[in-house]
C-alpha cells in the first residue's frame, strides 16, 4: 500500500515566518495565509502580527508554534495560569471574554449558513463560570502528573489547576506523590460528584502488594474520597468506597458509574437543562435520545406524562433504570438500552409523541435526525457540542419540514473552542 501523502509531515524548512493573523479557526488556532497556504498558529488573535515557526504540514495547511507577538491585538489579555501555552487543556486564556464569546456565537451562525440557513435565529451566548469544571483526566508519566502538552504526548506537570473545582485541584499534588511509585504511566480521571470526589486510575498493571493497596485506601480515607478505583484493563475495581458516588438530577439521585459521561460543570448542565425545558414547554409525551444518566429525562418527567429514554451506554442505562425504579417513576419513564447510531428510534415510534430531545456525541445523529424528519412529531429539541454536525442535522430536519425556531449557544467550555447549542425545530 502506498503511503497516504495527506498525512501530516514535517516541512522542508522551519525558518521563522512573520504572519498576519486573519481569523481564528474552529480548532482555536489563529489562521494566516501566506503564498496561498493557510498557517495555523496557536494563541494568536485576529489582526495580530506574529512570528511563528512551521512544525508540520498537511492538506489543511502548515501547523506552527508561536514564537512571539510583534503587534498585539487590543483583545489580548494576560493568562491567569502559569502553564498556559504549554498545557493543552486551555486554548483561550489570552483572549478577552467578550470577543471570545462573540467568536463562538459566530461559529454557530456560520455553520448554519453553510447549510443553507440564510438568517439563523441564534441567540446570545449563555456563558458559564471559568473555574467550575467538575471532571478532568490527568496523565501520569515517569513521576509527572498533569495534562498533555498541546499536540504532544508529553506531560506538563501541574500541582493545581485553576479551571477545576477547588476540591479536585487540591488532589493533584498529593495524587502525584501517591501514584508516582505505583505506576510509570496512568490516566487519572477525577470527578466531583454529589457524594464527593471520585478517582479512577487506569494503568497497565494492578497495584502490586498489600502495602500498595493499603496506601491507596489510606489516601482515600485521608482525603475523604467518595470512591477510589483502579482499572488495569479488565474494568474498574473499587479499592476504597466511603460513599457510593451519586449525582442528583432534578430531584432524583442517580448512581454514578465509573468515569461515566457528565456535563463538565453543574452550571453548564443547569443552563442546558433550562434551555431544553424552555423549548419543550408543556409537552406531555417526550423521547429523550442519547439520554445518558437522565440529564434531561428526569427533569422532563416532573411535568410530562410519559418519557422514553434511550442510550447505548449500558452502565448509564442501568444506573438510570435503578433510579427510576427507586423513585417510583416506572409508569412515567421508560428506559431502553439502544444503539441510536445503528438502530435509531424509527419514525413510526416517534409519531405518537409531542416532542423529541436528542443529545448525541460530537459526531451528531444523522441517522436519528432522518427518522425524526420522517415522523409526525411536531417538535424536536437538539443539543449538540459540535456546531458543524449540529448544522448538518439541522439541515436534515429542515428538509423534512421543520423550521429552526431558536438556537441557543451555551458556553460551558469558556477557555476552549468548544460550544454547546440547544435548538428548537417546529413544524
Amino acid at each position: 500500500m502506498r503511503p497516504d501523502r495527506r498525512r501530516s509531515r514535517k516541512p522542508q524548512a522551519g525558518a521563522p515566518l512573520t504572519l498576519t493573523v486573519e481569523t481564528v479557526g474552529a480548532g482555536g488556532d489563529g489562521v494566516a495565509t501566506r503564498d496561498g497556504v493557510r498557517h495555523f498558529v496557536p494563541h494568536a488573535l485576529p489582526g495580530e502580527t506574529v512570528v511563528a515557526v512551521p512544525r508540520s504540514r498537511s492538506a489543511e495547511g502548515v501547523r506552527c508554534t508561536l514564537e512571539r507577538v510583534e503587534n498585539a491585538s487590543p483583545q489580548r489579555v494576560t493568562p491567569f495560569c502559569p502553564v498556559f501555552g504549554r498545557c493543552g487543556g486551555c486554548a483561550f486564556q489570552h483572549w478577552r471574554r467578550d470577543a471570545l464569546t462573540a467568536w463562538k456565537r459566530e461559529r454557530v451562525v456560520a455553520a448554519l449558513r453553510q447549510r443553507g440557513f440564510a438568517d439563523p435565529p441564534v441567540a446570545e451566548v449563555r456563558s458559564c463560570p471559568e473555574t467550575t469544571r467538575r471532571r478532568a483526566t490527568l496523565a501520569l508519566k515517569d513521576g509527572r502528573l498533569g495534562f498533555s502538552e498541546a499536540a504532544s504526548h508529553a506531560v506538563v506537570p501541574v500541582d493545581a489547576c485553576p479551571v477545576l473545582r477547588a476540591e479536585l485541584s487540591a488532589l493533584i499534588a498529593p495524587l502525584r506523590r501517591l501514584l508516582a511509585p505505583l505506576a510509570r504511566e496512568a490516566a487519572v480521571a477525577l470527578t466531583w460528584t454529589d457524594s464527593g470526589a471520585d478517582v479512577l486510575v487506569r494503568a497497565a498493571a494492578e497495584p502490586g502488594g498489600w502495602e500498595e493497596r493499603q496506601a491507596l485506601a489510606d489516601f482515600a480515607a485521608a482525603h475523604d474520597l467518595a470512591r477510589l478505583s483502579w482499572d488495569s484493563g479488565s474494568g474498574a475495581v473499587p479499592l476504597a468506597t466511603a460513599r457510593p458516588p451519586t449525582m442528583r438530577i432534578g430531584e432524583v439521585a442517580v448512581a454514578f458509574p465509573d468515569a461515566a459521561f457528565l456535563q463538565p460543570s453543574a452550571e453548564g448542565e443547569a443552563a442546558l437543562r433550562g434551555a431544553v425545558l424552555e423549548e419543550l414547554g408543556g409537552a406531555a409525551r417526550v423521547a429523550d435520545l442519547f439520554c445518558g444518566l437522565g440529564t434531561f429525562a428526569l427533569p422532563i418527567a416532573r411535568a410530562a406524562e410519559r418519557v422514553v429514554a434511550a442510550d447505548a451506554d449500558g452502565a448509564a442505562i442501568a444506573a438510570l433504570t435503578a433510579a427510576v425504579a427507586a423513585n417510583g417513576l416506572g409508569k412515567r419513564v421508560a428506559v431502553a438500552a439502544r444503539d441510536l447510531f445503528r438502530d435509531p428510534l424509527p419514525a413510526a415510534e416517534l409519531d405518537g409523541l409531542d416532542a423529541v430531545v436528542f443529545d448525541p456525541p460530537r459526531a451528531g445523529a444523522a441517522a436519528q435526525a432522518r427518522e425524526i424528519a420522517a415522523s409526525a412529531v411536531p417538535l424536536a429539541v437538539a443539543v449538540s457540542c459540535n456546531p458543524a454536525t449540529f448544522a448538518r442535522d439541522a439541515r436534515i430536519l429542515a428538509d423534512g419540514g421543520f423550521t429552526l425556531a431558536a438556537a441557543i449557544p451555551v458556553d460551558q467550555f469558556p477557555l476552549s473552542p468548544h460550544l454547546e447549542v440547544v435548538a428548537a425545530f417546529r413544524r
